[in-house]
């Protein structure tokens, strides 16, 4: 595995093409050595910029990807322990930054936007 991140260059070269893909952090990691298979992703986005998601793919072997993903967040617990999880919805989508209300144990969807997620019925994961 390997990580790429963006330059702080390149991320001021993709805000000024494209006001809407603002960041301060674009980072990936992956699999294979001609980046076959995208691992994680970590970034932030023009609305909710300073607050990184982490993104997490099951990729074409799921067991290998949650161990993966299990001690990834173990590290990132021990460094950043008030890190908070985000929704994860039954498409495996995360919601967007708007639609969601913090809380002192991480995120949840607003009640009143949970209709554009298929939450009727439907139980959600955090990670």
């Amino acid at each position: 595995m390997h990580v790429d991140a963006a330059s702080k260059e390149e991320l001021e070269r993709e805000a000024m093409a494209s006001p809407n893909f603002r960041m301060t952090m674009n980072a990936a990691v992956w699999r294979g050595s001609k980046d076959d298979e995208a691992v994680a992703f970590a970034m932030d986005h023009f609305d909710h910029l300073g607050q990184v998601w982490l993104m997490f793919s099951r990729g074409e072997d799921p067991a290998m990807a949650a161990r993966f993903r299990e001690r990834a967040m173990r590290e990132i617990m021990l460094h950043w322990p008030s890190t908070l999880s985000l929704p994860i919805m039954p498409t495996g989508a995360i919601p967007l930054h708007r639609n969601l209300i913090r809380t002192p144990t991480g995120y949840i969807v607003k009640p009143s936007e949970a209709h554009k997620y298929d939450l009727a019925g439907a139980e959600t994961r955090s990670h």
